[in-house]
């Protein structure tokens, strides 16, 4: 048994801990389980706290420009009121919801380069120490899976993706921040826009899908931002064909050039980051086309392991749990 960190605020002799997750990607609005492997120093303490961190590493635009940091959006306790004697091993289990708006880090287990972790903290004689830090791995949810795979299906190419500090006007949006895929345009699509970026908020009852288009301009007209989105129930992931319903999006976006309106002329929501209200809300009541989910590795998740996402992004992962470990041995 290998424990990861030493509880330093402790001082020397004191316990370490290690938090292990199950293993196998999460679910957004699923459980996340695993155990606190905790083992006692040269003395025995009482551990009055054990607590769980969820943490993600974020972009945040501002008036000097972009920057990065890390972002504390659950907390749960599951652990403490007990003395771990010198030397003795116990073991915690524990079974925690993530939130519904988790953001998805892989695709048929490729990663898309974003970032989240947990982080397991101990609380000793009033001494609270940030004992471990473990990355998390979610997939998507089978709505979440299926629009995806329309889209690869349809031709669109996965660039990047990333979370944004901030929050998008008009929505249910819960989290301080937000996740945006960014997809390169189907070659039939190619003339009307040079990107498309997708963002999915999940709520127990569906997935709201936010779609911004960066339209290309014509000859007698400026490119700008075209922005709408769609509400989806969970049960339409295999009641509809979704590749004829993400197609109908992409229509209506590219063929009604003032539906929308303008990225600018909705301004930006919260802390001056992220978009504002989108108008022209569809929701579907009912079940479609009747197509299921493809189980294979298709669509998008070829385009992930050609993108700069198989070995750029990695690494900027790993430096990001280096950089909280780091964090974490210097407080």
């Amino acid at each position: 048994m290998v424990f990861k960190r030493l509880l330093g605020a402790i001082g020397v002799g004191g316990p370490s801990v290690d938090t292990v997750l199950d293993g196998g990607a999460a679910l957004p609005g699923g459980a996340l389980t695993g155990r606190v492997l905790l083992r006692g120093g040269g003395s025995a303490v009482d551990i009055e706290h054990i607590g769980l961190e969820l943490i993600a590493r974020v972009e945040a635009e501002h008036a000097e420009g972009e920057s990065e940091g890390s972002v504390v959006f659950e907390r749960f306790t599951v652990g403490g009121g007990f003395r771990l004697g010198e030397g003795e091993e116990r073991e915690l289990p524990f079974s925690v919801p993530l939130p519904w708006e988790t953001p998805v880090t892989e695709l048929h287990g490729q990663p898309l380069g974003v970032a989240l972790g947990v982080r397991t903290e101990v609380a000793v004689a009033g001494a609270r120490d940030k004992g471990d830090l473990d990355p998390l791995a979610v997939r998507p949810l089978p709505v979440q899976e299926a629009v995806l795979e329309a889209f690869g299906d349809l031709g669109f190419g996965f660039r990047s993706a990333d979370l944004e500090y901030g929050h998008i006007g008009g929505t249910g949006q819960r989290l301080p921040f937000y996740q945006e895929i960014e997809l390169t345009p189907a070659p039939q699509y190619a003339h009307a826009m040079n990107e498309l970026e997708l963002t999915f908020l999940v709520s127990p009852a569906g997935v709201e899908i936010v779609l911004e288009a960066d339209k290309r301009g014509g000859p007698f007209s400026a490119g700008h931002d075209a922005l709408t989105r769609f509400t989806v129930r969970h049960e339409d992931a295999p009641a509809l064909d979704w590749q004829a319903e993400v197609d109908g999006w992409i229509r209506r976006m590219t063929e009604h050039h003032d539906a929308y309106g303008s990225h600018a002329a909705y301004g930006h929501d919260s802390h001056g980051y992220g978009h504002a209200g989108m108008p022209g809300t569809s929701h579907h009541s009912g079940p479609g086309l009747g197509t299921a989910v493809a189980a294979g590795a298709a669509g998008l998740a070829v385009g992930v392991v050609g993108g700069m996402v198989a070995a750029e992004a990695v690494d900027e992962i790993g430096d990001f749990f280096e950089g909280e470990e780091d964090d974490a041995e210097e407080a």
